[in-house]
């Protein structure tokens, strides 16, 4: 280890034992620890096991593998529309949808190893945010050289074949939610370029990409259309624009996001209850009611700011993210009281560890949100949880600096 990287574990360590992963007094995030909650002797333990089994992981991208029905080239990305099958009545013909039914033939390997890549990254960060060891942030670059940089594994900063559907599309605006496992990994390599970790050239070369993925997103017709979707897709569309907005440092896509919770999302898509109606409607109702939630504390959590901070901003008549939270918090920690339908599909493996439950726990010092986020699982298996599930290293977010 080079004198620099011990010196930097040293002050690490001092700063941890001091204070708990608190954050600076000009960014709107909550410090890391209350009232006996200590964020980080609870994820260590957890974030370097995985870290070690992950240092000897090499790179996974989407060249690694071709969609058969895929019409766009071995660089970009593919995924295929999760509730729809063939149709028994035509099997040759055009797929038909089964909302909320997964078909377990559909390709999604691409969505697969960009997953695998944001638990790679995720947890790397986060190891180094622990420890300070280089080792950790060396082998995040090689996976995000892989995929953001080099020009013979990389994927092409755009999303034209997401959610094709056989017979009927090659692809779809809706395909953009895939990239929300893009979120951590945004974050991740902000973390790891702000402190310097990774060389100057290699973060610039990541923010690049992530500054012509911005560009795609926000003039392609698929993203324009993607953003005002009134469910959980447009939420999800403002989540990932915000990482990596973030990241980019266009603050122009931050204050519209902005904007869009306070006169969107919590006005005309939030109940006077905190629910959310049109993830309600859906044939897995508590699932989906538990992905926007967290998505909306996605969003808070990464484009408020000290002078507008989402967290705490409420219409006139009370609703808010507050409120969304409480409305859900009674059946997080009893799903038996839930009043609406059971889901078709997975009811048994919700809730986990959900980020919503973390964020407002410490934002509003409410004990019971955090008591519970420590009893539910940390590292679920079922691919549809962690599909739904896309900010899963609470360190990232509640670390020092923003």
């Amino acid at each position: 280890m080079k004198k620099h990287d011990t010196l930097l574990t040293w002050l690490l360590t001092v700063l941890v034992s001091l204070i708990p992963f608190t954050v600076p007094a000009d960014t709107a995030q909550p410090v890391a620890h209350h009232q006996g909650f200590n964020l980080v002797e609870i994820e260590k333990p957890r974030v370097l096991n995985k870290a070690l089994a992950y240092l000897d992981m090499a790179p996974v991208t989407v060249t690694a593998t071709r969609a058969q029905r895929s019409t766009g080239g071995v660089h970009d990305f593919y995924s295929e529309g999760d509730y729809w099958w063939p149709d028994p009545e035509n099997p040759d013909g055009p797929y038909v949808r089964r909302d909320g039914m997964s078909n377990p033939d559909n390709f999604v390997a691409h969505r697969r190893a960009m997953v695998r890549l944001s638990e790679i990254i995720g947890t790397l960060a986060s190891a180094y945010l622990v420890t300070g060891e280089s080792r950790y942030a060396s082998h995040a670059l090689e996976h995000l050289n892989a995929w953001f940089v080099d020009e013979s594994t990389m994927m092409n900063p755009s999303l034209l074949y997401g959610q094709a559907i056989k017979g009927r599309h090659k692809g779809r605006s809706i395909g953009i939610i895939d990239t929300i496992h893009l979120v951590e990994v945004a974050r991740g390599a902000k973390i790891l370029g702000d402190s310097e970790a990774i060389p100057v050239q290699d973060f610039e070369n990541i923010k690049h990409w992530f500054s012509e993925y911005l560009d795609w997103l926000t003039t392609h017709p698929y993203g324009q259309r993607e953003r005002v979707h009134p469910n959980n897709h447009g939420v999800c569309w403002s989540m990932q624009v915000a990482a990596f907005a973030d990241l980019a440092g266009r603050e122009t896509e931050l204050e519209w996001i902005r904007k869009q919770f306070k006169t969107v999302y919590l006005a005309e898509m939030m109940a006077e209850d905190g629910s959310f109606p049109a993830e309600l409607a859906r044939t897995k109702p508590y699932g989906y009611s538990l992905f926007v939630l967290d998505a909306m504390a996605g969003v808070a959590q990464i484009a408020s700011t000290e002078q507008d901070n989402l967290w705490n901003y409420q219409l006139a008549d009370g609703r808010s993210l507050r409120k969304g939270v409480a409305f859900l918090y009674p059946y997080m920690e009893d799903k038996s009281t839930w009043p609406h339908r059971k889901d078709v599909l997975f009811w048994d493996q919700w809730p986990v560890r959900h980020p919503s439950l973390l964020f407002a726990g410490l934002h509003f010092s409410e004990a019971d949100y955090l008591e519970l986020w420590k009893r539910l699982e940390p590292d679920p298996t079922t691919p549809e949880v962690i599909r739904n599930l896309p900010m899963r290293h609470p360190l990232l977010w509640l670390s020092p600096g923003k």
